[in-house]
């Protein structure tokens, strides 16, 4: 394998995991031009301030947003940058608030929205920071005008429009945000400060919705059979998706790489990339161990990966709940999820038959569809490597409902909150409105009811007295 291939695919494999495009405050994305809009934001107080249809805006790509729900609070300005957690004055800031019985101003009161300038450290520091001082959610000013919005946005002295404006990209490090926040605009954060600044109260409201386009909920994952931040989702899920049934459509999605475009085949068609790919280079993975001379090998991961594209396509692709196919990924994860044994036939055998999957037709499947032996192509990993390509994924694993990305940690109850907020208005199933709102939804979705069963039957008592 030359070194430039293997700097390809080290390249691609850290990326997939972790791109940290704002460790660069002063970071300019692409203008995502035609994303799904999944949130909106007004001003209700003062009336001089909202807006028909809200104001434009972007959403972080960290924290939790409560989909399907909104945050209406006050909102407070600081000046400060917030990047030192440990310099935070919570006493500063506008409107200006009475004294407490310290004698100084008073703190921002909880719950509140904490506006805070752009720039000085990554967005997720921010956050962060407002996170640990009681905020429930965060709005990012931008300071410097697009060069887009020039009729509308003033730039400060000094300062000359920007062509592309900021994505709020997580750092890397933001998994342990749980409070949402958005970017606003320059032209209308001068505004909202302006007022703030004069002592006037405002009001906001930050709203999350999922397209909701029938009674129907489509979700997919995308991930690898080594991936090990879905593992806990991947045991837990299967119940909620078979009591989601026909109304949900789960689609697992492998994530491969293109050897073709990464160089892994060179110019007389020889295999450039060693054991990371399989079909003399088409089709990649990166090395879960990172030793290319021992260990599970990208070749292995592809092959688990259309394993369970067969699996999938045999017993999950005609419902969408695909019972047999969460099995075996649990019993594989539970019997073969080792480096002695992820790549043995015996163990992969076992864990179908425990799963009730036939596997002589998984193998024929994926023969069939071009296998992974010959320089040819092999139909199922061509279909990912193209849908991979039209969805835009660069980090593992992300969580889709209905086309949109889902933000925050990959857990259960984060999901299914997502898919139940997915449906038409009056469409959703009987386990959302079951169970959406229940403290222990997993509890509640094995249970088919929220809360212990004796109380369950108290209530069906009163019920019965007082109908």
């Amino acid at each position: 394998m030359t070194s430039y291939a293997l700097a390809i695919l080290l390249y691609l494999a850290a990326t997939s995991y972790a791109q940290d495009p704002e460790n660069d405050p002063n970071y300019r994305g692409n203008d995502p031009e035609g994303a799904v809009t999944t949130s909106k934001l007004q001003i209700h107080v003062p009336k001089t301030l909202t807006k028909p249809g809200g104001y434009e805006h972007r959403e972080a790509l960290f924290g939790i947003p409560p989909y399907g729900a909104s945050l209406t609070q006050n909102v407070y300005y600081t000046e400060q940058d917030l990047c030192d957690a440990n310099s935070i004055n919570t006493r500063a800031g506008f409107p200006i608030r009475a004294q407490d019985e310290t004698g100084q101003m008073a703190q921002w009161p909880s719950p509140y929205i904490l506006m805070v300038d752009r720039g000085g450290c990554t967005f997720v520091q921010k956050v962060r920071n407002a996170q640990r001082v009681g905020a429930a959610g965060v709005m990012i000013a931008d300071n410097t005008c697009l060069c887009s919005f020039q009729d509308v946005c003033h730039p400060d002295p000094g300062h000359d429009c920007e062509i592309r404006e900021p994505i709020m990209a997580d750092d890397g490090s933001g998994s342990d945000i749980s409070i949402p926040s958005f970017l606003m605009f320059k032209q209308d954060a001068d505004l909202v400060k302006a007022e703030l600044m004069a002592n006037h109260v405002v009001r906001m409201e930050m709203q999350w919705s999922l397209p909701a386009p029938d009674d129907r909920v489509e979700y997919e994952l995308w991930t690898t059979p080594t991936d090990t931040i879905s593992k806990d989702f991947q045991r837990e899920f299967k119940e909620a998706a078979v009591a989601l049934g026909d109304r949900a459509y789960f689609t697992p999605q492998m994530y491969i790489y293109d050897g073709l475009r990464s160089g892994c085949v060179s110019l007389d068609g020889e295999n450039e990339c060693y054991n990371l790919c399989t079909n003399n280079g088409r089709y990649c993975a990166t090395d879960p161990d990172n030793d290319l001379d021992r260990g599970i090998s990208g070749a292995d991961v592809v092959r688990e990966s259309l394993r369970r594209m067969c699996i999938w396509q045999h017993y999950g692709a005609v419902n969408g709940v695909g019972a047999e196919w969460w099995d075996y990924v649990n019993e594989f994860m539970y019997r073969c999820d080792t480096e002695e044994f992820f790549s043995n036939n015996q163990c992969i055998k076992d864990a179908m038959i425990h799963a009730n999957i036939d596997d002589a037709k998984i193998d024929q499947c994926m023969s069939d569809s071009g296998g992974l032996e010959e320089d040819e192509e092999n139909a199922l990993l061509e279909v990912q490597l193209t849908a991979k390509d039209k969805s835009g994924v660069v980090i593992l694993p992300a969580m889709y409902v209905n086309r949109v990305s889902i933000r925050g940690s990959l857990e259960f109850p984060t999901v299914f909150k997502a898919i139940c907020s997915g449906y038409f208005t009056g469409t959703a199933p009987d386990v959302c409105a079951t169970c959406d709102t229940c403290p222990d939804i997993k509890s509640c979705i094995s249970n088919g009811y929220c809360g212990s069963k004796k109380l369950q039957e108290s209530v069906s008592t009163m019920n019965m007295i007082y109908a």
